[in-house]
């Protein structure tokens, strides 16, 4: 559905460099800090930059170096952290702009969306919140029978009880349509985990991991150690480490290994937030 190959864009200090796909019927999480690429990577599949070399194949065709065609466009679902719609348009307005522009749009979905998350239909936007505006981008990309979701932060600003709706949404979305994909990206691990096949994380413009989640919840945890038990760890199966004040933090993707040889060690289930954490400020040993 999505392959990034070395896509590379230079901002000054910062450089992406990614590397990413997205199979068909998936749901991919990009995961990373403020400031990592997220957002640079989502523009440079949408062609609203332009990367200076690499290739970027969307639904099976190179695309880098063109615009996207108004076809290719109408296959994209699109949630952007940084952007959204004219503030003195209604709902009702959006619902007009989308049936203008997408040929598939499904008026009765998105009225049936706005009652689901209380979206007022005859409300300028500038009156709205900050979640509600995220419920209405989430909504507008929902209902043009896209083929590629790219969602950049759609939870932001939204309660737990509005998450969780807007994350079954893209559950049932995948269900009906089961030959869609999603790359989404969410500060909230717990979205990430509860959703996604698997996830990429990228620090300082690079992908440094890729997994499938099942993998990272079942396999990886973090090894609590003493500083005598750190010295006497066989360390072959150890990606990070961190110095702590009771000893040493150790990141493993073996979690039985050290389970069956150390049962005296402490151990915390992998997780995004540990494998975030451990990946950006751990040590390689």
């Amino acid at each position: 559905m999505l392959e990034l190959k070395e896509v590379k864009k230079v901002y000054n200090s910062f450089t992406l460099d990614v590397s990413l796909s997205v199979p068909k019927g998936q749901i991919v999480g990009l995961v990373g800090a403020n400031g990592a690429g997220k957002s640079t990577t989502f523009k440079s599949i949408l062609h609203l930059i332009r990367p200076r070399s690499g290739s970027i194949e969307l639904f099976g065709t190179e695309t880098m170096g063109r615009d996207l065609t108004k076809k290719e466009r109408e296959r994209l679902g699109v949630v952007l952290s940084d952007s959204g719609f004219f503030i003195y348009l209604t709902a009702s307005d959006i619902m007009m702009v989308q049936r203008a522009m997408y040929p598939s749009f499904e008026k009765d979905r998105f009225l049936k969306l706005c009652r689901e998350l209380e979206i007022p239909l005859d409300k300028q936007i500038k009156d709205f919140s900050t979640g509600m505006k995220a419920k209405l981008k989430v909504a507008a990309a929902l209902c043009h029978k896209a083929d590629l979701l790219i969602l950049d932060e759609p939870t932001a600003g939204l309660d737990v009880i509005a998450r969780d709706t807007v994350l079954d949404l893209l559950r049932d979305y995948l269900d009906e349509r089961e030959d869609a994909s999603i790359l989404i990206s969410s500060h909230i691990s717990s979205d990430l985990e509860s959703i996604c096949d698997s996830f990429y994380m990228i620090h300082n413009g690079s992908i440094i991991f890729h997994e499938d989640t099942d993998v990272l919840l079942s396999e990886y945890a973090v090894l609590k150690v003493t500083d005598q038990q750190y010295n006497d760890l066989d360390k072959k199966y150890i990606i990070r480490v961190r110095k702590e004040n009771f000893g040493w933090k150790c990141l493993t993707h073996k979690k039985r290994f050290y389970a069956e040889n150390y049962p005296d060690a402490v151990f915390e289930n992998g997780g995004i937030d540990d494998l975030v954490l451990m990946m950006v400020k751990g040590e390689v040993l």
